[in-house]
């Protein structure tokens, strides 16, 4: 049994100096930063939403309904946001929905991610038949309306955070399988790759060793703008109904909630729509960072 054998300490050095090289360029984009931050905030406050939620979402003061937020004329401290029609706190509201964004987000994103760069590996690199097969699946699942499809799929699978993920990756994996497999197309003729082969790398070595990195920077951008995608398509599913049950708190199901009373409680429709706005723009500030850093052509194009 052959034993592997440490990587030569030059190139355990070359491998050092670019990762170095990798978070320098990310610690000079204040997107990254900007973005990254917002999203961890978000992420913070999901995952602490227990204690950062001042009262239950879903429970109801009928003596406090419209109750304004603190700082306007009647607002109290109880509720630092205000109240609903049925005097749930607005905060807590947000909080709570929050999990359920950003559970989607990621969950989703990664989904998406995996089945879509898989396939666009296997074609971009083996080409041929296999290369037009996925290609004509794609060209087929993307000339359905992407809104329509979710919505045939949600129908039929029903309602759930489950059910909104699985139809959300069945209709986004085609983004990533476009942009990564033209990557893929461009990586596997570079001579790295064809002197992988020459020493006797398998096919799958080949793809995990030397092709994947190279648009690994690629898909983890594109995972950071589908996140934003992914909150934006189940606030959306949400505000009609058809994302989770109504007794669990999402940012879309406070949109449908307080259009009711946008008249005379406004704020408790605007909570939801800066929560999404800025966690969105948070998600694709982080996404157009990391593709500057990461990206060598971006990089001597912008220098």
């Amino acid at each position: 049994m052959s034993a592997a054998w440490p990587a030569p300490p030059a190139i355990a050095r070359r491998r050092r100096s670019a990762v170095l090289a990798m978070l320098g360029q990310l610690a000079r984009q204040p997107r990254v930063w900007v973005g990254g931050v917002i999203v961890a905030a978000a992420l913070a406050v999901a995952l602490g939403a227990p204690w950062f939620a001042p009262h239950d979402p879903l429970a109801q003061d009928l003596l406090h309904m419209l109750a304004p937020p603190m700082w306007s004329p009647g607002g109290s401290a109880e509720f630092p946001l205000g109240t609903d029609g049925l005097g749930r706190c607005v905060l807590s509201r947000a909080i709570y929905g929050a999990r359920v964004a950003l559970v989607v987000a990621v969950v989703a994103a990664f989904g998406s991610m995996l089945l879509g760069s898989t396939l666009a590996l296997l074609g971009g690199y083996f080409g041929g038949r296999i290369d037009r097969t996925i290609s004509y699946v794609v060209d087929l699942w993307m000339s359905f309306p992407p809104v329509v499809l979710s919505l045939i799929l949600l129908v039929g699978l029903g309602t759930g955070v489950d059910k909104v993920i699985l139809a959300i990756v069945l209709v986004d994996w085609t983004r990533f399988c476009r942009v990564v497999r033209a990557e893929v197309l461009v990586t596997r003729r570079r001579d790295y790759v064809l002197a992988a082969r020459l020493i006797g790398f398998s096919h799958l070595r080949t793809m995990l060793a030397e092709v994947l990195p190279a648009v690994l920077p690629l898909m983890i951008t594109l995972f950071s703008i589908e996140m934003g995608i992914a909150i934006m398509v189940e606030a959306t599913l949400s505000f009609i109904g058809l994302s989770v049950p109504p007794e669990i708190a999402t940012w879309g199901q406070m949109l449908a909630d307080g259009r009711n009373d946008m008249q005379s409680a406004a704020w408790a429709m605007l909570t939801p729509v800066a929560c999404i706005i800025v966690t969105v723009l948070g998600c694709n500030l982080l996404g157009d960072g990391l593709r500057l850093a990461l990206d060598p052509r971006l990089r001597r194009r912008d220098a």
